[in-house]
């Protein structure tokens, strides 16, 4: 307003006095959209004191001599009114327009905070943090359901579409009240919004994955059908062709003799499958718990070999003498490397397979290596499925179940294992579990020609 003063007296050389009210009219504009009304009116009227003092004759009194003066005065006064005026609802708009967008920018960061993550319940609390930053209170909680106020916690019930109470905000009840009519007003049912909608995507999360976990089950089943009913047919035919030629009264002692070993040789192929079958039904039911005690590595190995006829003169146990020994099912592992060896057996042809047995750090890793073909890189991470053969398939005769018990035991044993492959250079399945004493080697070790 000073500046206005000043300005008026070089003016007045190219201007009429009572036309230079209007170089006060910025400074009331100005004061009165950055501080308010009030004080533009303020400065309308002390602008008006301040030109009649100033320039409107006779100066240095607040009186006027020429009646136009006065009509000049008065409309500056009302100009100035209804500059202020215009200027305070300019700023008022502005004020609200700013509020409005802070509040969008506090719903797009909840929305964030609530739908980036994949269950609503973990997002909960990160979402009351956020919230707390953005209003300035020193805490607030997001629960889901109802909960009731505590002396410390004001309690603002959060609903969904249909108004139904879907979450609870607790908030501090010492917080100002015009902070607490905003979060009522308007956070509180954006919120509410926001949850129902989370809550709405963690149902259909749930329902797609229930429906891929049917639909995943049903293709399950169907293989599992098909490959059975393929494996148990063939011995049985086996069998029952062989019953029928038994009873033929043309065949000689020695092709009945044959009849009769083919019969008790599909019967045990027949009966291994079944044993299969239900080890595999047992571990996915999880009602194969070990008899965990100590074991010798050594002697399992050499058990699983005896258990396997095609084994004899076909496989190298080579033992570290230092390997401890294992806590475990020592059935359970004799199950495991006769799958394996018999595996390895299928595939290396006329070739020995190698068994080697060592202590790793605290653990006692096994390699089970065969000759053979090898496995393609592309096929590795499903050799452990049950019924599974690889694209060879036609020249294993196998069901396909045996490398998935075998891992079905190991990892019920506390092991891992694990398949190491090359395409034309073999194949080692590894076997580590950890040592049940590290302080007792099993013996002096062995080393078993093939």
């Amino acid at each position: 307003m000073t500046l206005a003063t000043l300005a008026i007296y070089p003016l007045k050389l190219v201007a009429l006095t009572a036309s230079l009210s209007v170089v006060y009219l910025p400074a009331v504009l100005v004061i009165a959209a950055y501080w308010g009304l009030t004080l533009g009116l303020l400065t309308s009227l002390a602008s008006a004191a301040a030109f009649n003092f100033f320039h409107l004759p006779p100066v240095g009194k607040f009186t006027i001599a020429d009646s136009r003066n006065w009509v000049a005065l008065v409309a500056f006064v009302l100009v100035a009114v209804v500059v202020s005026t215009m200027a305070e609802l300019a700023r008022g708009r502005a004020v609200e327009a700013e509020r409005r967008r802070r509040e969008a920018d506090l719903t797009a960061t909840l929305a964030r905070e609530l739908l980036a993550g994949e269950r609503t319940q973990d997002a909960l609390r990160a979402t009351a943090r956020r919230l707390a930053e953005a209003l300035g209170l020193p805490s607030a909680s997001l629960e889901l359901g109802e909960v009731a106020d505590n002396e410390r916690h004001l309690a603002l019930l959060l609903t969904g579409a249909g108004r139904e109470p879907i979450a609870t905000l607790l908030i501090p009840r010492d917080i100002p009240a015009e902070t607490m009519e905003r979060i009522r007003s308007q956070v509180a049912p954006a919120l509410g919004a926001l949850v129902a909608v989370a809550l709405h995507r963690d149902a259909v999360q749930a329902e797609a994955v229930e429906t891929a976990a049917l639909r995943r089950s049903d293709e399950l089943k169907t293989a599992l059908l098909r490959a059975v009913s393929h494996d148990l047919r063939t011995p049985l035919t086996s069998i029952v062709t062989a019953g029928h030629a038994l009873g033929s009264s043309s065949l000689t002692g020695e092709e009945r003799a044959q009849m009769s070993e083919a019969v008790v040789e599909e019967g045990e192929r027949l009966s291994a499958l079944i044993d299969k079958l239900f080890d595999l039904s047992r571990l996915q039911a999880g009602r194969l718990e070990p008899r965990r005690e100590s074991v010798s590595i050594e002697e399992v190995l050499l058990a699983a070999e005896d258990a396997l006829p095609s084994a004899a003169g076909h496989v190298r146990l080579v033992v570290d003498p230092q390997t401890p020994p294992l806590v475990a099912d020592a059935a359970q592992l004799e199950r495991v490397f006769a799958n394996l060896i018999e595996n390895a057996l299928r595939y290396s042809g006329d070739q020995s397979v190698r068994v080697s047995v060592r202590r790793v750090g605290s653990r006692v890793v096994v390699r089970v290596t065969d000759r053979g073909p090898g496995i393609p890189e592309s096929e590795q991470h499903r050799v452990f499925e049950p019924f599974y053969r690889g694209s060879d398939a036609s020249r294993s005769p196998g069901s396909g179940l045996g490398l998935a018990i075998a891992k079905g035991f190991v990892e019920a044993n506390g092991g891992t294992i694990t398949v190491e492959s090359l395409p034309g250079q073999g194949t080692s399945l590894v076997v580590s579990f950890p040592a049940g004493d590290a302080g007792a080697p099993t013996g002096e070790g062995v080393v078993m020609p093939a």
